[in-house]
């Protein structure tokens, strides 16, 4: 097995978590906020695909994001200026969360362009280093990080939802 094709696998399960983890849920469970300055699910939600899209897009490609050249904030109802990361508390409660299912299709086509890297890439170019904000490190990396990243977002969706509805529902 090539590592490219571990890294596919890694990031075509975070599918199936996310799956998981959004089954069933109503736009009244992906808006809700614990408490102030609490993330809603619909925030994390987002903020997964947002910070793929610039992981993907424009760190690895040096391209504009989807976010942008799709115009993916008019879908959302967000500022083109949405970073998507580092909010303030006064941000995350007022946050405007978006519909779930125009949550998901930004999520999709990001995704789809994630893979489409991955099929193309090559061991050498795996092996490249980026310089990133927290420090160097080689596309594998990066595309590892892009996956991990997202699972533990994956898992506080889970928690929320567990707040909200209980034990394995």
């Amino acid at each position: 097995m090539e590592v490219k094709d571990l890294i596919r696998m890694q990031i075509e399960g975070l599918d199936h978590g996310l799956k998981r983890v959004l089954d069933g849920l109503k736009q009244e469970e992906i808006v809700w906020r614990p408490a102030s300055g609490c993330n809603s699910i619909g925030l994390i939600l987002f903020h997964i695909f947002k910070s793929e899209d610039s992981f993907i897009q424009t760190h690895l490609k040096g391209k504009k994001e989807l976010w942008e050249t799709g115009k993916w904030y008019t879908q959302l109802n967000l500022d083109p200026g949405e970073a998507g990361a580092h909010y303030t508390v006064e941000q995350v409660d007022n946050f405007p969360v978006p519909a779930l299912e125009e949550i998901l299709r930004y999520g999709a086509a990001v995704r789809a362009a994630t893979l489409e890297y991955v099929k193309n890439v090559t061991p050498a170019e795996l092996e490249k280093v980026l310089k990133m904000p927290w420090g160097d490190m080689p596309i594998a990396m990066l595309l590892s990080f892009t996956a991990s990243h997202a699972s533990q977002h994956i898992g506080e969706i889970s928690y929320l939802r567990g707040l909200q509805r209980g034990l394995d529902k």
